[in-house]
């Protein structure tokens, strides 16, 4: 075997400098590729898993591991699918390289409550079309037949009367809904939006003593006044409901006024039930109430959000009570 020259020496170890060279840059590019990628995972709006051959954990960005628990429900298919998982909507997706496994779940609960509101509130529109000439009718004829009928029989009529009423308040707060809140605005004086709330309780039914007690000044505000009356007359019947599901035989309304700088104040009050489920007090169909329809809350929030100002629940309040807030 013929020896190493010294110059065959010296190349081979600078070759081999070379190949660790190469390797460690191999290594460095690798390790920032990594890098790059737990950076993109992470940038992810959803959950993403990337598991390895065995179901480990290879990878997986804070979306993920906020739902570790999800993960024991995900499975590897060749179609997307959705999941259920703490009363949220999840849209899973799943792909598969070599021997990784990749799992994303996207949370699409906003995005399906979307989609079942629109599709519930063209229902709810075409149904009330439907209902609207037939109801008209009844309440033409009702009103005419009041005139004619034996003494004894006006309270009958009446009671049509008022269940007439009340069937076109659901019609008219079903198809503003599906139609959207649009205001014309003029001059309105609280007497009048004071007067139909007096009609409103004359013919809403209910059987306990109530007692009623409004602003008594009068004053003006730039405000559409059939959705300011529709507003009021939600809370006022939200709050004859309340008091009749209620143990007290006696029940009391308020509603206090008063303004700032920029708003009309109104405070509403009754000593009927507490209030249940608060978070879902402005979700559209959503009712606890035996009578209601789940639109009540959501048109005066909208009512006054196009009026510029707002409906919440009052802060630090011992009794039960909403604050409804007009632009001055």
């Amino acid at each position: 075997m013929a020896a190493i020259t010294p110059q065959e020496l010296d190349l081979l170890i600078q070759q081999t400098y070379k190949v660790e060279n190469e390797f460690n840059d191999l290594k460095a590019s690798y390790a920032h590729l990594q890098d790059t990628v737990e950076k993109v995972v992470e940038f992810l709006p959803n959950a993403i898993w990337i598991l390895n051959s065995d179901a480990t954990v290879f990878l997986q960005n804070s979306h993920a591991r906020e739902l570790s628990e999800l993960l024991k429900l995900l499975e590897y298919r060749d179609e997307d699918y959705e999941i259920t998982f703490h009363e949220r909507s999840y849209l899973v997706k799943s792909a598969s390289y070599k021997d990784k496994i990749m799992l994303s779940a996207t949370d699409i609960t906003e995005q399906k409550r979307k989609e079942n509101l629109a599709t519930m509130g063209q229902m709810a529109a075409h149904l009330s079309h439907e209902i609207r000439n037939p109801i008209g009718a009844i309440s033409l004829m009702s009103s005419t037949l009041i005139k004619r009928v034996k003494q004894e029989n006006i309270p009958i009529v009446e009671e049509i009367q008022k269940s007439v009423y009340r069937i076109d308040r659901i019609i008219k707060a079903t198809l503003m809904f599906s139609k959207g809140v649009q205001p014309h605005k003029s001059r309105v004086d609280w007497r009048e939006i004071r007067e139909s709330l007096d009609a409103s309780i004359y013919y809403y039914e209910y059987s306990k003593n109530i007692k009623f007690i409004f602003p008594e000044d009068d004053f003006s505000m730039y405000a559409d006044k059939d959705l300011l009356e529709m507003l009021f007359t939600n809370f006022i019947t939200n709050a004859i409901d309340a008091i009749e599901e209620g143990e007290s035989e006696e029940g009391e309304v308020v509603v206090t006024h008063e303004t700032d700088e920029a708003y009309h104040i109104f405070k509403i009050y009754d000593n009927g039930i507490a209030l249940e489920n608060k978070k879902d007090l402005f979700e559209a169909f959503k009712s606890t109430k035996l009578k209601g329809n789940g639109l009540g809350l959501v048109l005066s929030r909208q009512i006054a959000q196009a009026h510029g100002g707002s409906v919440n629940l009052c802060a630090d309040e011992k009794k039960k009570c909403f604050e409804i807030k007009i632009s001055i």
